[in-house]
């Protein structure tokens, strides 16, 4: 049997349906973007998955992340329960990425409304009980500049803040604007966010590993991937309590009690003889030049075995960049070379595309 393909504002009734009991489905982009490699017409889907959904594939290419019913329901009760109670969902993201997903589910799970809404934040809805925003670091930081979406975010009873590393001084201005922010920390193998302000949900445990690998264990883990047992095996551990174990590729700390997520097991790179910690040097361009503004990359170098360098679609010159970043970051950290683009590639959940960024600099594009 065929799995059924759902896209766009079909999503959230075929969300409520499979959680209901109704046949497993895969969400993606539109109806022309299913990866050949899933091969949904020629074998069903895995045992215990209801969604199947993609990765980003930001920085990798994408997989097919397998959720189990059971997974996402675990999750949606567990936020609820964070936030305070179930309420109505605002949906400015794309449903077929986990962030947007899980917004749909949320609302299934509760018996609540979801609406989806543009990603601009011009529609921004509330209804008389609690009700919740999901959004991206790069919308907020657009929506600050805007009085009316600064006023129409602050009376969420909480707006989630995800899908990649959020400065400090952006939630901080957010918040000081009377918005209530909530950081999170999670992916498509977590059914989304599993980390609030940086405490895991009820029924999560952070582990961190060797180079600080964070790992983490819970209802909320993913089954697998799709078609693909020797990603599966290198990424998921089942204990034998059958409680699963996601080995992400990010690294992280304790600080405080909260988890602090330092960047992934591959943003340390070596120049010159020194290390240097790109997700670190990331976080302090973002503080510098506003959140995806300026994208620092380590690009093959015969002198310095790696070279940093800069994109940006701002008007800057090299010096510039380098005066504004030298009091936050060490000489080997700040950019030797800068290229100004017309636009940075993102995909649709508003993360840099790091892939086409590296291809454009190779290109010389």
């Amino acid at each position: 049997m065929r799995i059924p393909v759902i896209s766009g504002p079909g999503v959230p009734d075929a969300v409520a349906e499979v959680l209901s009991g109704g046949p497993a489905i895969a969400v993606v982009a539109d109806q022309a973007s299913v990866p050949a490699s899933w091969d949904l017409a020629g074998r069903p889907l895995e045992p215990d998955a209801g969604v199947l959904i993609g990765t980003s594939g930001s920085t990798g290419d994408p997989k097919g992340v397998l959720l189990s019913t059971s997974a996402i329901r675990a999750s949606a009760e567990a936020t609820h329960r964070r936030l305070g109670g179930p309420g109505d969902w605002v949906c400015p993201l794309p449903l077929h990425y986990v962030a947007g997903l899980m917004t749909a589910a949320r609302a299934a799970v509760a018996g609540t409304r979801i609406s989806v809404v543009p990603s601009d934040l011009t529609e921004l809805p509330t209804g008389p009980g609690r009700t919740y925003i999901s959004v991206v670091a790069a919308q907020l930081h657009r929506a600050l500049d805007n009085p009316d979406a600064v006023a129409a975010l602050a009376r969420f009873d909480a707006v989630l803040v995800g899908g990649s590393a959020i400065p400090a001084p952006l939630l901080s201005r957010g918040r000081a604007a009377g918005i209530t922010l909530v950081a999170t920390y999670g992916m498509a193998e977590t059914c989304g966010g599993c980390v609030y302000d940086g405490v895991p949900l009820d029924g999560v445990r952070i582990d961190i590993g060797e180079r600080d690998r964070i790992a983490i264990a819970g209802d909320c883990v993913f089954s697998g991937y799709r078609l693909d047992p020797d990603a599966t095996a290198a990424a998921l551990r089942t204990g034998a309590d059958g409680v699963r174990t996601l080995l992400t590729h990010d690294r992280g700390r304790w600080s405080d009690g909260r988890l602090q997520v330092l960047g992934r097991l591959d943003d340390v790179v070596i120049t010159g003889g020194v290390n240097v910690d790109l997700g670190r040097a990331q976080r302090a361009a973002d503080a510098v030049f506003g959140p995806g503004a300026l994208v620092l990359l380590g690009v093959p170098d015969e002198r310095w075995g790696t070279r940093i360098v800069a994109l940006t679609e701002l008007p800057l010159s090299v010096d510039d960049c380098r005066a504004r970043l030298a009091g936050r970051l060490e000489a080997s950290a700040i950019p030797r070379q800068l290229r100004r683009v017309a636009g940075l590639p993102r995909t649709s959940t508003g993360k840099i595309d790091r892939r086409s960024l590296r291809r454009l600099w190779a290109e010389g594009s």
